[in-house]
C-alpha cells in the first residue's frame, strides 16, 4: 500500500485533513495551515468551469474583447460560468 501525500493546491502544505464528499461523491479536503485563503477543496473536479486556472483564463480573455460566449467555447465551459466569473471579478 502506497499513500500519497495530499497538497493544498493553494498554499502546497500538505498538513491537509478529509472533509467529507460532495454531493457527486468526490473527497472533499480542508487545509489546517491558518494563513491559506482557501478553506476546502476538491483534488479532481469533474468540471472545468471549477478550476482556478479556467476561471482565471475566462476573466482574462473576457477583458480582452472577445464576447462571453467565444470565451466559452474557447475552454469548453458554460456561457453562464464565464458570466458568474466575470461579476465576481469586476469591480461593483
Amino acid at each position: 500500500m502506497v499513500l500519497e501525500p495530499v497538497c493544498c493546491p493553494h498554499c502546497h502544505t500538505t498538513d491537509v485533513v478529509k472533509n467529507g464528499q460532495s454531493a457527486e461523491g468526490k473527497q472533499c479536503y480542508r487545509c489546517r495551515n491558518t494563513e491559506c485563503p482557501r478553506a476546502s477543496f476538491i483534488l479532481n473536479y469533474s468540471y472545468r468551469g471549477y478550476l482556478p486556472a479556467v476561471k482565471q483564463q475566462s476573466a482574462d480573455i473576457a477583458m480582452n474583447g472577445s464576447g462571453i460566449r467565444d470565451t466559452a467555447r474557447m475552454l469548453h465551459i458554460s456561457p453562464t460560468t464565464v458570466i458568474e466569473e466575470l461579476k465576481k471579478t469586476l469591480p461593483a
